[in-house]
């Protein structure tokens, strides 16, 4: 039975529920926030044990290690892991800077003779729609692919003191610094996934739009939406946009070729349109086709109820697969692609802040492109040691939340402890 711990509770916590399902031993957590581990312990294994610092943990009898602690700060405890021989799954940004790209595949390089398997926890590819579009184009009746879409638009309720206790819950938390280039997996991987492109060359433009005073919002990020255009490997274009914050909620992605294009409908639930032109309709189908696709490994209750769309549970399997079988994980969930998702994020933010110039993405497969970025640190967010932003998070740089945003932040904020430790489950 393989032994895993999961470092970071507050998302983590789902994944170990889905590798427990799977039939391995969560034998180590850390999180260093009573009520979150309070209320994981409800559903833990009684024989866990608990830590509240990674140097300990790390020191844990275990086979692999969760990474679901802070957004941008997966890479050095990535490395530590490959020191160990420790499989990791790193859930989902594989490094916050150019510099930290570099590092990671060194390390990963540097300790790969001690077997550790890595993988981009990048759970959205595997939602029942995307899993039936990578049929269909694996299946040829598209043609050549020629352009791609996704979306991963998440607009947040306002003055909402309990999202704000999960998500936000301290002034310099990650997601108040974040830009909207860089929580892009949810949008690139599936169409990276479905179509097997990579991109070479990237373009972005924002939408900036701030609160009112009537909001809490310690957001230093007006931006609502990032719009990036990819040139890729193979002639094609991407357009997507990172964690956007416009109209109504929706995951949605597209795929177009020479025949047809299949796309998931926004606001539909599971079902797809799968449309060809009129002269190449394939034979049993129809010009346009509205469906609502079936696997029948989706529809296991367990599956059905793991977090989105059973995405989790089919990408903790994908880990768990690489593992026995002693290899890495497919594209684009191996080191190499996630690496690739991250520099696109940062440079795509460059873009952002130059008024759209584009940006050549590196290969760091390549040493002579590793040096040219080795010491290039440039970064939006607060770390846990200290270090403090030094590039704008913002298309308006100078954009900060008014007193009036952070006054009433701070209010709510104060309100939702009071209540904090009475929750059963935090996401």
């Amino acid at each position: 039975m393989l032994k895993i711990g999961v470092f970071g509770l507050n998302r983590g916590l789902d994944y170990a529920k889905d590798f427990m399902h799977l039939d391995c031993e969560i034998v180590a957590v850390c999180e260093n926030r009573e009520n979150v581990v309070n209320a994981a312990l409800k559903v833990l294994p009684t024989d866990v044990k608990v830590y509240n610092n990674f140097d300990e943990f790390i020191e844990h009898d275990m086979d692999a290690v969760v990474l679901a602690n802070f957004f941008h700060e997966h890479t050095p405890y990535a490395i530590r892991c490959f020191e160990k021989g420790l499989h990791v799954f790193s859930e989902c940004m594989a490094a916050s800077t150019m510099a930290e790209c570099v590092e990671l595949l060194r390390g990963f390089e540097k300790y790969k003779d001690r077997g550790s398997i890595y993988m981009l926890a990048e759970n959205y590819p595997k939602m029942k729609f995307n899993r039936e579009m990578k049929r269909v184009v694996e299946g040829g009746t598209l043609g050549k692919i020629l352009y791609a879409e996704g979306e991963y638009n998440h607009p947040g309720r306002p003055n909402y003191a309990e999202g704000l206790q999960e998500y936000t819950y301290f002034d310099k938390h990650w997601r108040s610094y974040l830009p909207r280039t860089y929580y892009l997996t949810h949008s690139l991987g599936p169409i990276m996934w479905l179509t097997g492109a990579t991109p070479k060359r990237v373009s972005a433009f924002a939408t900036f739009n701030p609160p009112s005073d009537d909001v809490a919002a310690p957001s230093h990020n007006a931006d609502k939406v990032a719009s990036m255009l990819m040139q890729n490997d193979d002639g094609s274009v991407f357009r997507i946009v990172g964690c956007s914050a416009f109209g109504a909620r929706h995951d949605s992605y597209r795929v177009c070729g020479t025949k047809g294009q299949i796309e998931n409908l926004r606001g539909m639930g599971e079902q797809v349109m799968l449309r060809y032109s009129p002269w190449y309709v394939p034979e049993g189908m129809k010009e346009n086709n509205l469906y609502t696709p079936y696997f029948e490994d989706s529809e296991n209750d367990f599956v059905r109820k793991s977090g989105h769309g059973g995405g989790d549970y089919f990408t903790a399997k994908c880990f768990l697969d690489a593992i026995k079988e002693n290899r890495q994980p497919e594209f684009p969930f191996d080191v190499y692609s996630g690496v690739t998702m991250a520099v696109i994020s940062i440079l795509a933010h460059r873009s952002v802040l130059e008024n759209g110039a584009p940006y050549d993405i590196p290969d760091l497969k390549n040493e002579d492109e590793r040096k040219k970025w080795e010491n290039d640190n440039l970064s939006p967010f607060h770390y846990s040691d200290g270090r403090t932003p030094t590039i704008p998070c913002c298309s308006h740089p100078d954009y900060k939340p008014s007193e009036k945003n952070m006054e009433l932040y701070h209010k709510l904020l104060l309100e939702e402890l009071e209540i904090a430790t009475d929750k059963s489950h935090l996401r």
